[in-house]
């Protein structure tokens, strides 16, 4: 992986240059509120019902996402961070619709998506979605110009040369010849097969892209390649991503800010250096800790640091435990941990953290990865 860039203020991040598509059948946008972020989501909620016993007799709530609040603002890229589990691709899906918010606010360019009934295809048009799989997301039946190139149909109306033409632009963009064109996705390689999947969803020009893991199922010279053309495309279209990841050290590469998720909910946020080298909650600081690196010293010493921490599992999110949710495996955890939920507070250095230990109790930040060597090396 390339060394990382300094990205670009957001809101400020790359001129857009339209890959200059005709604009036909494209329906007029709805009223954009001045100054508004591009994404503004507030309290946001998603349950599922899950039956279980003889004829489903007994119902339980999940509670998969629980009081998520963020902003991302045009250009920036907004990581997630967070084990299996702990909501990130249930947040992808709710910001894209594919799941119903069960309450809270989803707010595009000021305007809630609840309000685009009449309008979804703008609304799917502005948000697209690169999957963490490749191999499924590509429909193995359909050739490279028709899996690019429908989106093209169904919202510009381009057919035939005009629909290739601009397939094979777009292609290019994202570093495919044309040759490929009228091959299938089991012609390619894994990396091949995600540049065609960025590329279906560059297709369209959007605003936000929602990249849910989409270099984990690649190996690492791969991981390095998807991550730089992303840079790339964002630099040159000035397209915000939500890049959810597990690992912090990917997110660290690409993001302006990190918001580390842990049983639905966003725990820390703030930008992505003071994140990575002072993690304010002690899950945060845990997720760096189980993190490779090359370094012998570091290893031992992140080794230390693990064999402190309780083994126990992520909780159930159909029974969360009682005050904070990451009481049963926190080594600090204090008695109002277990009975209060805790608030969002600022801290140095820039974002928040919902902890504790920055009101009632010594303040954490950075104290135990003291022990941990340069975390510069992770």
């Amino acid at each position: 992986m390339r060394g990382r860039r300094r990205p670009a203020a957001p809101g400020r991040a790359g001129t857009r240059r339209p890959l200059r598509a005709p604009r036909r059948n494209r329906p007029e946008r709805g009223l954009v509120v001045a100054d508004a972020p591009l994404l503004d989501v507030d309290d946001l909620h998603v349950d599922f019902r899950v039956r279980r016993g003889l004829f489903g007799a007994a119902s339980y709530t999940v509670h998969a996402v629980a009081g998520v609040t963020f902003r991302i603002e045009r250009g920036e890229t907004l990581g997630i961070v967070g084990e299996s589990g702990s909501g990130k691709s249930t947040l992808g899906r709710a910001l894209l619709r594919l799941v119903d918010a069960t309450r809270g606010s989803i707010r595009l360019e000021g305007q809630e998506v609840r309000e685009f009934k009449g309008r979804m295809l703008d609304f799917r048009r502005d948000l697209q979605v690169i999957f963490q799989d490749p191999q499924a997301s590509l429909n193995p039946s359909m050739v490279v110009a028709d899996i690019v190139g429908e989106p093209l149909t169904i919202h510009f109306g381009l057919r035939g040369r005009e629909r290739d033409a601009r397939v094979a632009q777009v292609l290019e963009r994202v570093g495919l010849a044309t040759y490929h064109l009228e091959r299938y996705p089991s012609e390619f390689s894994g990396g091949q097969r995600q540049r065609i999947a960025v590329a279906r969803a560059l297709a369209l020009e959007p605003r936000l892209i929602v990249c849910d893991e989409p270099v984990s199922a690649l190996d690492v010279s791969t991981q390095s390649q998807a991550i730089n053309l992303l840079e790339e495309l964002q630099e040159s279209f000035g397209i915000a991503y939500l890049f959810i990841a597990h690992d912090l050290a990917v997110v660290r590469h690409i993001s302006h800010r990190v918001g580390v998720m842990y049983l639905g909910r966003i725990v820390e946020l703030g930008p992505v250096e003071r994140v990575h080298d002072r993690p304010a909650h002690p899950y945060t600081q845990m997720l760096l800790a189980a993190a490779p690196v090359t370094d012998v010293a570091t290893q031992r010493q992140r080794k230390a640091i693990r064999r402190q921490l309780p083994a126990t599992e992520l909780p159930s999110p159909i029974d969360p435990p009682s005050g904070c949710p990451f009481h049963t495996r926190c080594t600090h955890a204090m008695d109002v941990c277990r009975r209060e939920m805790p608030e969002a507070s600022p801290i140095d250095g820039g974002g928040w953290v919902a902890c504790h230990l920055q009101s009632a109790g010594p303040r954490l930040a950075g104290a135990p990865l003291d022990t941990m060597g340069d975390s510069a090396a992770l």
